[in-house]
């Protein structure tokens, strides 16, 4: 399973800031007095204006910590599951696997409990491209398909929110009462090479929060690489503006315009890239992030399309744009005075762009 999300309103900072503290104090309470707080710390589920993300399904997240009582059934259960580092050494992501073999990950292993649920924030990778947080559930009932898929995600940098992101979300189901999951999240404006993470994470009930706060750095040995190739097709303006390399993986930068206000028509926000080595060997794309908004009667998109880790041999990438479009989707808007409407789906009938190929040569 996979959802991608975009926050794109004011947070709630005070708020936000607070709860985490209260969580946090809650937590060191229960563990002092080794039962659980019968008066759990309740949180108002904030509600936020959502673009669209640029993918087949339009989503919502959540974030993050509780107490800390730990019964028998739980006990046992928690022994069963994945050893910490492990999420990422799991994951079909090729980025990820090296990151955590070659010890560029934060290893976190910090585990809070509420109603019998457990979640473990299992490590943290910072890199170019976004935060990827890796954790486990265990419950000690079977967990529904969509516990933790749907609610506002909340995090902080420093005791602050980024006034807009992007990200995705995907759950591996390990049992019926087991999962692990992998959340990314895509900051896009200009971050700190170290900081403070808060995150919160919303179970179906009020009183499930999971709070964490954990500091992470960025990941060194980065490569930029300028590029700033343009091009215009079909009334979609694309610019290319650099390579990223590291060895996590790369990413694109890109920024893209159309004519239009709806992004339910856009194409523009659907561009993906198809990329070879000099050899003719395909690098894999993965998915990225980015960021729409609306500019005189013009949708203007800002994005990064990330790829798996090149091999020290190549010499050159040839990139070819491409509009991957969804065959589905849809949403909720919320206008600035909370009133919520349906948005289906009216993208199906969109005819795809392909872009003329470029190569970017890279330096030793």
């Amino acid at each position: 399973m996979k959802k991608r999300y975009e926050q794109s309103e004011i947070f709630p900072k005070e708020q936000v800031r607070s709860a985490i503290q209260t969580g946090m104090e809650q937590a060191e309470k229960q563990r002092s007095k080794g039962k659980k707080n019968p008066q759990e710390h309740r949180r108002n589920k904030v509600k936020r204006k959502v673009l669209y993300a640029f993918g087949s399904v339009a989503a919502i997240f959540v974030i993050l910590v509780g107490s800390s009582y730990y019964s028998p059934a739980l006990a046992s259960s928690l022994s069963q599951i994945p050893i910490i580092g492990s999420v990422f050494g799991n994951s079909e992501l090729i980025g990820l696997q090296k990151a955590q073999k070659q010890g560029l990950t934060s290893q976190i292993g910090e585990t809070q409990i509420i109603n019998g649920i457990s979640v473990t924030l299992d490590e943290i990778l910072y890199d170019q491209n976004n935060i990827t947080i890796g954790y486990i559930i265990e419950s000690e009932e079977p967990l529904g398909e969509y516990y933790f898929g749907g609610g506002v995600m909340d995090y902080t940098i420093d005791g602050e929110s980024p006034s807009r992101g992007s990200g995705s979300y995907r759950e591996n189901i390990q049992s019926a009462t087991t999962r692990t999951a992998i959340q990314e999240i895509n900051v896009t404006e200009e971050m700190p090479d170290s900081f403070e993470l808060g995150l919160i994470l919303q179970g179906e009930d009020d009183e499930e929060s999971w709070y964490f706060s954990t500091p992470i750095e960025k990941i060194t040995d980065i490569r930029t690489i300028p590029v700033n190739h343009s091009q215009s097709v079909d009334g979609i303006d694309l610019t290319v503006t650099e390579l990223s390399l590291s060895e996590t993986g790369g990413s694109i930068s890109y920024e893209s315009s159309e004519i239009g206000t709806d992004f339910e028509l856009s194409r523009g926000g659907n561009i993906a890239f198809r990329i070879v080595d000099q050899d003719g060997n395909e690098v894999i794309s993965n998915s990225g992030g980015g960021m729409g908004e609306v500019i005189d009667n013009s949708l203007l998109f800002t994005s990064k399309g990330k790829f798996d880790p090149i091999d020290p041999s190549v010499t050159e990438l040839t990139i070819t744009p491409y509009t991957a479009l969804p065959i589905d989707g849809g949403g909720v808007e919320i206008n600035e005075n909370r009133v919520e409407k349906t948005l289906e789906f009216i993208g199906g009938n969109l005819n795809d762009v392909e872009f003329e190929s470029f190569t970017v040569e890279i330096p030793n």
